[in-house]
């Protein structure tokens, strides 16, 4: 089974305006909601490719019943801890032209909330997947990954950690089965500017030398680069689109990474999928279909 651990879920609130001006009443021209955050997104994605995972992490409030309840209707196994303050963000996002986000900061998580979550990973077994995906909320340990990954160490579990610099750096000692940074995250790591496809491969060889086992690095318009447990190097193209959406495009590759590699199919054909299902979420109002994944994938 495939868990995905999501600490800070939000609602994401799109509105669609003409030009914002402050100091009085401006009106939408349509608007949206969605349900999500990043690992939830994974489970969104893995979930339309017709792979079961389990959703964990913390939801509270009114917002946090919309939040189960929607991954419940997407055919989602949850199994979230329940906050008893406060209630789950509310992410205001604003499309005028330039898109401005105003994030909520979420419910605090008491101690004994954590431990809840802790006990929870105790139903991971030999075989299973863990995939850690987001920043972690103010109220957790800023070691939240680490101590994660030091739980359920002694397990034959693979782990999958999208997250930035110091969160992913303290984790690589556990030897992820995947981390996911992209060009710009990748030289933020080593203090480097990387622009070559011969940058991106030196510095993800850094990071499996660490202990990553696979490194995808995302590259935007110029694709994807894989290091594999090998150490060989896989490159993928761009898919072809425009883009509407820049949310969820990165846990949207991840899923379809995850999704190739259980298809057994190697891990070119699981870094095209990932490339078309990011590609998928790119060029759409919210998160990747099926069809459309299929779609992209054969254009590569």
């Amino acid at each position: 089974m495939i868990y995905t651990v999501t600490f800070n879920p939000a609602v994401d609130y799109v509105i669609h305006t003409d030009e914002i001006k402050t100091g009085c009443v401006n009106r939408t021209k349509s608007e949206e909601i969605y349900f999500g955050g990043k690992g939830i997104n994974v489970s969104f994605v893995l979930a339309e490719l017709g792979i079961k995972s389990v959703a964990l992490g913390f939801v509270a409030g009114f917002t946090g019943t919309a939040i189960e309840n929607a991954v419940k209707n997407a055919g989602i196994e949850t199994d979230f801890v329940h906050l008893e303050d406060g209630f789950s963000r509310i992410n205001i996002k604003i499309k005028s032209g330039q898109e401005t986000e105003i994030n909520g900061r979420g419910a605090d998580i008491p101690d004994y909330k954590i431990k809840e979550l802790f006990h929870k990973l105790d139903r991971l077994k030999d075989g299973d997947m863990l995939i850690l995906a987001g920043s972690v909320p103010a109220s957790l340990p800023s070691d939240m990954y680490q101590k994660i990954l030091e739980y359920v160490n002694g397990k034959n579990i693979r782990t999958v950690v999208d997250a930035e610099k110091n969160l992913l750096m303290k984790v690589l000692k556990y030897k992820p089965f995947l981390i996911k940074p992209n060009d710009s995250e990748l030289g933020d790591i080593f203090g480097r500017t990387i622009e070559t496809t011969e940058d991106v491969t030196e510095y993800a060889l850094k990071l499996k030398k660490l202990g990553a086992v696979n490194v995808l690095v995302s590259r935007a318009e110029k694709g994807a680069i894989l290091v594999d447990e090998n150490e060989n190097i896989h490159i993928c193209g761009v898919c072809k689109g425009t883009v509407k959406n820049s949310v969820g495009a990165g846990d949207s590759m991840i899923a379809g990474f995850i999704a190739g590699c259980q298809s057994s199919r190697g891990y070119d054909y699981a870094l095209k999928f990932g490339t078309a299902s990011g590609g998928a979420t790119a060029f759409s109002d919210n998160l990747a279909k099926r069809e459309y994944i299929i779609q992209l994938f054969n254009t590569l």
